[in-house]
């Protein structure tokens, strides 16, 4: 099972930090924290992948779910730091046209305060 981390930056967005592989083991989990913080008003998401060293169709499955969810609550998910597999099936999938990337999470919503 994945360890999660999470923290919050000074503009209120929230970085979820997965660790280890995010398979169908580890996504129940991931996806329970993605709809906690939402449920709880954090609408704005980072997922920090820097430490995820695989992911599979279950974790892709849990970024969309998480995508969905933080967009309906008015917010966004993006996605800071894949590593080099987890790049390479986002391109494969298509999904990085979907899942905004950005080098590191404390930069990602930038553009936006």
């Amino acid at each position: 099972m994945a360890q999660i981390s999470t923290r919050t930056t000074g503009s209120g967005v929230v970085v979820i930090r997965p660790e280890g592989r995010l398979n169908m083991v580890a996504a129940p989990q991931l996806r329970n924290e993605l709809h906690s913080q939402v449920d709880a008003g954090h609408a704005r998401l980072v997922i920090d992948l820097s430490a995820t060293d695989f992911i599979d169709s279950s974790g892709l499955g849990v970024l969309i779910s998480g995508l969905k969810v933080a967009r309906q609550a008015g917010g966004d998910l993006r996605i800071a730091a894949p590593t080099v597999q987890v790049t390479t099936v986002l391109e494969l999938t298509n999904l990085d046209r979907v899942l905004r990337t950005h080098a590191s999470p404390d930069g990602a919503f930038d553009d936006q305060s």
